[in-house]
Parts: C-alpha cells; sequence; structure tokens
C-alpha cells in the first residue's frame, strides 16, 4: 500500500489512506499564504488533527510503498489506538 507522511515543523503525521494529498497541499499552500488558518486531516488510527499553518510553518509532504496497514481507514467514527483493556 501507499502511505503518506506530512511533517509539519519537524512533527510527522502518517495520514489515513483516504487523505485527498493534492487537496491537502492545496489547503497548506492557502493557510501559508494568509495570516494563518487551521488544516484539518485525518492520520493513522482515525483520528482527526487540525494544524495552524502560518507563512512561516515549514510543511513536507512524503509518500512511500509499506504493507498494509488497517487502522488508518479515514474513518474517524471508529479510531483506533490509545490506551487498550486487556481481560
Amino acid at each position: 500500500m501507499v502511505q503518506s507522511q506530512v511533517s509539519i515543523d519537524g512533527e510527522s503525521f502518517l495520514l489515513a489512506q483516504d487523505q485527498d494529498l493534492d487537496g491537502l497541499r492545496r489547503r497548506f499552500e492557502e493557510a501559508s499564504a494568509s495570516t494563518g488558518r487551521f488544516v484539518d486531516f485525518v492520520v493513522v488510527g482515525n483520528r482527526s488533527v487540525a494544524a495552524l499553518i502560518t507563512a512561516t510553518s515549514r510543511v513536507t509532504i512524503s509518500v512511500s510503498t509499506v504493507q498494509f496497514d488497517s487502522r488508518g481507514t479515514g474513518d474517524t467514527d471508529f479510531p483506533f489506538g490509545g490506551h487498550c483493556d486487556l481481560i
């Protein structure tokens, strides 16, 4: 599968599979051209992230091929991760 990663000011986020990279790139560009805006996206584990992007933010998008990971479907109604209870 193809895995996309966004790094914002040195903090990295693995994106969920359904994220539109071209659309996300446009939103980052538009936010950086303004006085600053929050850009929302979904990461692996189906968690929502809102990043404040300004003209001084450094954003890198990378794409690589990795083994399938079922945690990153993009469905925020069913997040995966965090603390688990073992029975």
